[in-house]
């Protein structure tokens, strides 16, 4: 183990900590998503797909525990029930919602969630914690591939041209949701981090703010143009 990463800071520990809750978050709404596509009469492919997701982010939970533990922490993940279910709208159609989780959890946020984890896992040499991030980063290509066969049954559905309405009405918000979380314009220009804390798999504000616009140009714009939407007009509108 490097000398720079024999201790793990605050800051190391605070970010595996968080990530232990969303791992778990991720399983449950998984889980929830694969119950509703059930309910839709999705196919087996896409249903045995959402049952994997939820067994791969309950991996994840696990080692990001071990890695938590690994750095010093001894508190427990403290998960808000409240927030492990996906929400109805009422007087719409399921699909409605199965297509408003698959373009946000899985085409926007597992979508950017591998050029993330690369990057992550590039400066991450703690063994406990680089074998968590190439699970991780494993993972979150087949999960990114599920959001968009999932987006594609959906556009094939009789229900299609309000489905695909609700995409073009709800990707700006989704863009603005993502730069909120990852890459907001307070902490544009925080691009230093202690190396102990980058080999422990961290990396500055900064970062993430300048992974997030190459995944708009490497993989959101010509994803959803493939599918006839213009994700750059979608971006800009996002504010």
């Amino acid at each position: 183990m490097p000398r720079a990463a024999l201790s793990a800071s605050a800051r190391v520990q605070e970010e595996w900590h968080r990530r232990i809750e969303e791992e778990y978050r991720s399983a449950a709404l998984a889980n929830h998503l694969t119950l509703w596509l059930v309910q839709i009469g999705a196919s087996p492919g896409l249903i045995e797909r959402g049952l994997r997701i939820t067994k791969d982010e309950l991996a994840h939970a696990t080692l990001s525990h071990r890695t938590y533990r690994g750095a010093g922490g001894a508190a427990a993940p403290a998960i808000v029930r409240e927030t492990l279910q996906l929400a109805r709208r009422p007087g719409e159609p399921l699909e409605h919602d199965v297509t408003r989780v698959a373009l946000r959890t899985f085409c926007l946020g597992e979508t950017v969630a591998v050029p993330l984890f690369k990057v992550l896992r590039e400066g991450c040499t703690v063994p406990i914690a680089r074998k968590t991030l190439d699970r991780v980063l494993r993972d979150e290509v087949r999960h990114r591939e599920f959001g968009w066969l999932l987006l594609d049954w959906l556009f094939e559905l009789p229900l299609a041209p309000a489905l695909r309405a609700i995409v073009e009405r709800e990707l700006p918000d989704g863009f603005a949701q993502i730069r909120r979380g990852y890459a907001p314009e307070s902490v544009r220009t925080e691009d230093r981090m202690d190396s102990a804390e980058r080999a422990w798999g961290l990396m500055p504000p900064a970062e993430y703010a300048r992974v997030v616009e190459r995944a708009l140009v490497r993989d959101w714009i010509p994803r959803f143009e493939r599918r006839g939407i213009d994700a750059r007009a979608a971006w800009d509108r996002g504010g």
